[in-house]
């Protein structure tokens, strides 16, 4: 089972000291990374490519806001979901009150793009691959950056894979619903998008009864997920709700949007899983499909991100994590009678 990871040191570029989405959480990663795995330097994505996604005039406006090498006001030492962030220097500034920007980040954020679609690349080749990038990108739009996320990569690399595929499917599990990924693909009936989600976090979207709209209706599937969930609300999920969605659509290329904020240290998640339930999820869907996997780092922001991230390499090895004996909340259980009824899954 062929694995790999494009990561490299060009993601230092996009850097605010003390915010919780810095150069230091990927850091963090690469340097727990095993020998074994090889790694794949990263590259930029074409302007055709991002323009798939996102319209022209917001990356000019982008590009634009990114080559100022001025400061804000704007923000000074806020609060966001009770993490402090770090103050704008000279160099750095907020385009909104979280998501900051320097004469840097639109080129980094191209090469998260573009390593998205390499990872997609490689695993349609065969070999699952990991891209390990940064900015993040499920919150950014078509026409708006929020959330830390300037560009979508997993929007690209899916919508990149579209011209050599017929049908991709997304998991998203991040604690943070993917509001921009859903947005982008709502219409679009080629691409199945499956989030878990901690319910009432931001961006606040994410409810079960978002399912698409016109042609991609029902290939939108949100499960919003108690405070407090386990791996047990998570594997009940997966194995009612998005494997068997999955196996009725039958994808040719599966890609994860892999936020491990879902772990119990996070800072500004509220979910109660360890290290080895991401090795198990990922064995999981890896068993399910029989399909190598692509993914694409979001958030996850705790000391003990860099072990679940060896922990899905191991997985993607042949190592298989257990999920212990815990059973879902109540709260889980309806959600999913809830979610097989309005899907027909049941």
């Amino acid at each position: 089972m062929s694995y790999s990871a494009i990561t490299g040191p060009i993601f230092e570029q996009h850097d605010c000291k003390g915010h919780v989405e810095c150069w230091d959480r990927l850091r963090g990663i690469i340097d727990r990374l095993p020998e074994r795995i090889t790694r794949h330097d990263p590259v930029p994505a074409s302007s055709e490519d991002i323009e798939r996604v996102h319209h022209p005039g917001y990356l000019k406006w982008l590009r634009a806001q990114c080559e100022k090498n001025v400061g804000y006001d704007f923000v000074r030492d806020f609060v966001y979901l009770g993490g402090t962030f770090c103050e704008p220097s000279l160099h750095s500034g907020y385009i909104d009150e979280n998501t900051y920007i320097n004469p840097h980040s639109y080129d980094v954020a191209t090469h998260a793009a573009g390593s998205a679609i390499a990872a997609v690349e490689r695993t349609l080749d065969g070999e699952s691959c990991f891209a390990l990038v940064r900015p993040p990108g499920h919150h950014a739009a078509s026409a708006w950056a929020m959330g830390f996320c300037l560009l979508n990569n997993t929007a690209i690399a899916a919508s990149k894979a579209l011209t050599w595929v017929d049908r991709v499917a997304i998991i998203d599990w991040d604690a943070h619903h993917g509001n921009g990924t859903q947005d982008i693909f709502f219409q679009n009936a080629r691409v199945l998008y499956c989030s878990t989600h901690q319910e009432d976090a931001f961006p606040h979207t994410g409810t079960i009864e978002e399912t698409g709209t016109g042609a991609g209706t029902g290939f939108t599937i949100n499960a919003p997920l108690p405070r407090k969930s386990t791996i047990a609300d998570y594997s009940f999920v997966f194995q009612e709700i998005f494997l068997p969605a999955i196996a009725r659509m039958d994808p040719q290329l599966i890609i994860i949007s892999a936020g491990q904020d879902i772990l119990s240290d996070d800072p500004i998640g509220d979910m109660e899983l360890v290290p080895e339930d991401l090795g198990f999820l990922t064995g999981l869907v890896r068993d399910a499909t029989g399909m190598p996997l692509t993914f694409i780092l979001e958030g996850g922001y705790g000391p003990s991100h860099g072990a679940a991230v060896g922990n899905i390499f191991d997985a993607l090895g042949g190592k298989r994590f257990g999920c212990g004996e815990s059973a879902p909340h109540k709260k889980t259980l309806g959600l999913v009678s809830r979610l097989q009824r309005i899907h027909n899954l049941a």
